[in-house]
């Protein structure tokens, strides 16, 4: 019988160039269920921490301050001074800090790992981000919309590591013969699923960049 990586293979060599754009796409519907339950966790626990945020606000005061005494807030004055500048910084913490080491790397340690660990960082950032007061509100006004470009690059590297953990513990669904082969098959998703999920977060953080630099201090004026 033959698996399904070497289906894949043929398919890729019969696709051309255009099979790495296309790939993502019919993971996406293939894996349709959990996509949408992944959407659903990322930015429903957002909303929840939102919540608790405004319902506590105290918290959302003690998660400022934590961020000012680790010295992330000064990070964030200095790199304002560069649209470009801010931009690269934020893209490097989505990329390396988030989504490979808070998700992938746990995930290629113990199966869906990384995906609870991110479920109380997206809990956790709704609660930094409560609308608390007029000036939190007003800032959430064009910084929603980071939100709904980067969690959605975030969902293609939860949905890739949700692919890997069903192919390490179920290789059999993918046609490997061993959890080895189906792991090596779950790291070919991630990968594939990699791309469309960089071109977002690029996209987010010069938005991002953008936003917090020029639009919210307008906003604030």
């Amino acid at each position: 019988m033959t698996s399904t990586a070497e289906h894949d293979h043929r398919n890729e060599r019969r696709g051309g160039g255009s099979w790495w754009f296309r790939r993502p796409f019919q993971i996406i519907r293939a894996n349709l269920g959990a996509y949408l339950a992944l959407n659903a966790m990322a930015y429903g626990l957002f909303l929840v921490g939102m919540g608790v945020g405004l319902l506590r606000p105290e918290l959302t005061a003690a998660n400022a301050v934590s961020l000012q005494q680790d010295g992330t807030l000064e990070l964030v004055t200095w790199a304002m001074s560069s649209t470009w500048l801010f931009s690269l910084i934020i893209l490097a913490v989505n990329t390396v800090g988030l989504s490979l080491v808070h998700v992938l790397l746990p995930s290629a340690i113990v199966p869906f790992g990384g995906i609870a660990v991110f479920a109380f960082w997206t809990f956790d950032t709704g609660v930094t981000l409560a609308p608390i007061n007029e000036v939190a509100a007003l800032t959430m006004i064009p910084h929603s919309l980071t939100v709904l470009i980067e969690f959605q690059a975030y969902v293609l590297v939860l949905l890739g590591a949700y692919r890997l953990g069903m192919s390490w513990l179920r290789p059999g669904t993918v046609g490997a013969r061993t959890r080895r082969q189906g792991y090596v098959h779950g790291l070919r998703q991630v990968g594939r699923l990699s791309p469309p999920a960089l071109a977002l977060l690029v996209v987010g953080a010069i938005y991002e960049a953008v936003e917090i630099i020029h639009l919210v201090p307008l906003l604030l004026s």
